[in-house]
């Protein structure tokens, strides 16, 4: 498989990295403290709001000597770039942008980033970066499966691609059917694709009666969603293929803030020359140590159109020593969000832990989702579960329906009805999965 021939590459694949993926942990330390510090002037003389913010809070960017000086500042929330809505947040005149990227808006109004020419290079180099980590090399197909437009994946992933000097085929979301034609026409080399959608295709491999180990994919890069490594492993024994976890927001910069690196498989590397990361107790707010499991913030260090200052991600996870890239600290694969986590009677529950049980099965192939409902003054879980198609046997596999259900209890600590459902019945996402449908009453 690709990860042995990169292990075997000893020293001549190290040559490769980029000067920051080889520089040392001091090195590292000092030149995030002077890039924070241009940041926060930058943001302070060009923004209102971090002007306005900053003053409240009795802060300046002159009070920032060393790094522990960045937990004076403020945080800034979602709400904030809201409230900001569409321009207020840059950084620098409109027409210096050459390029806006903006959420989908189905909570309120989109968060809305911008692009100098400067910005659009930078994201280019970490995404490079981060698919090379993952296994990609110069003159590799890229099957980009991300979606194109508003949304940051498709292009943020396609620039960098061309940056690594792959050949990009700029699929998009959907049509699964003619996905699986292309990769089979084209046989390309790496695939980049949401987890919860590479089932999708791995099931239209099946329906074809198409063996998904003899396709060309060497590499898979799976973000943009909470996924676990038993949803890993279920990919990569289905493709013989190396599955890695990338991460990025469109408010930091999009794709490219962290990668896994494919030699180790043991945390997302975090691009700290462009991205400082903190970790902070959700309720309190207080910076924790490395090791400790809190809520992911992030500063940009690098960026003109659009510096962020301490934006609260809500991404949960935990920050730890660098391995395959000895100088830049690791985040722990994000399992869940605070503002996804579901509170069941008292009980905190993540998607991605009835995920685990799922996929510990042999009858379920990944797909499902959540209902919560209220009967009387008592909340209620319902998890409607796919079978395989080769599982299936009409009468609803309510015995092994059961254990999961019996193992959830068991190790989650709730009470929740599992419910086999024939193949192919659940809404397939062609971007981030929707797991939990709240039907419980408002109020």
């Amino acid at each position: 498989m690709a990860m042995a021939k990169l292990k075997s590459s000893g020293s001549g694949y190290s040559a490769e990295l980029d000067e920051a993926e080889r520089a040392s942990r001091d090195e590292i330390m000092a030149l995030q403290t002077k890039r924070l510090a241009w940041s926060l002037g930058h943001a302070y003389d060009n923004v209102a709001h971090y002007r306005k913010a900053f003053d409240t809070a009795g802060v300046h960017p002159s009070d920032f000597k060393q790094l522990a000086d960045l937990a004076k500042f403020p945080f800034t929330a979602k709400t904030d770039l809201r409230d900001n809505y569409p321009f207020k947040m840059f950084a620098v005149p409109r027409e210096k942008l050459v390029r806006i990227h903006a959420s989908s808006g189905t909570t309120g109004k989109p968060i809305v980033v911008g692009y100098t020419r400067g910005d659009i290079d930078i994201w280019a180099d970490v995404m490079a970066r981060s698919i090379r980590a993952a296994g990609g090399r110069s003159g590799m197909i890229i099957h980009n499966a991300y979606g194109y437009g508003l949304f940051t994946g498709g292009l943020g992933v396609h620039n960098g691609a061309e940056k690594l000097g792959c050949t990009v085929v700029p699929v998009s979301g959907g049509m699964t059917e003619r996905q699986v034609q292309l990769i089979n026409d084209f046989r390309p080399d790496i695939i980049t694709v949401t987890p919860s959608y590479m089932l999708a295709i791995l099931d239209e491999f099946k329906r074809q009666g198409l063996d998904p180990r003899k396709s060309s994919l060497k590499f898979g890069i799976f973000g943009a969603e909470p996924w676990t490594n038993a949803m890993r492993l279920e990919i990569e024994q289905a493709f013989d293929m190396d599955a890695t976890d990338i991460y990025g927001l469109s408010e930091v910069i999009g794709p490219g803030v962290a990668q896994e690196c494919v030699e180790t498989k043991d945390g997302l590397h975090i691009w700290e020359d462009h991205f400082y990361p903190e970790v902070i107790g959700p309720e309190t707010g207080a910076v924790l140590p490395d090791g400790e499991k809190g809520e992911l913030v992030f500063t940009s260090l690098t960026k003109e159109g659009f510096p962020i200052i301490r934006y609260r991600t809500r991404d949960l996870t935990r920050l730890l020593p660098g391995t395959a890239r000895p100088g830049m600290r690791r985040m722990e694969k994000v399992t869940g969000r605070s503002d996804d986590m579901i509170i069941l009677r008292g009980v905190n529950v993540f998607p991605t832990q009835i995920e685990e049980a799922l996929l510990a099965t042999d009858w379920c192939g990944g797909h499902f989702i959540i209902e919560l409902t209220r009967e009387g003054r008592m909340d209620e879980m319902t998890v409607l579960a796919e079978a395989r198609r080769e599982s299936w046997d009409s009468g609803g596999l309510d015995s092994h329906a059961e254990k999961v259900s019996i193992f959830i209890k068991n190790t989650i600590g709730i009470t929740a009805r599992v419910r086999a459902v024939a193949p192919d019945t659940l809404e397939r996402s062609l971007g981030k999965a929707k797991r939990v449908y709240d039907k419980r009453p408002k109020g």
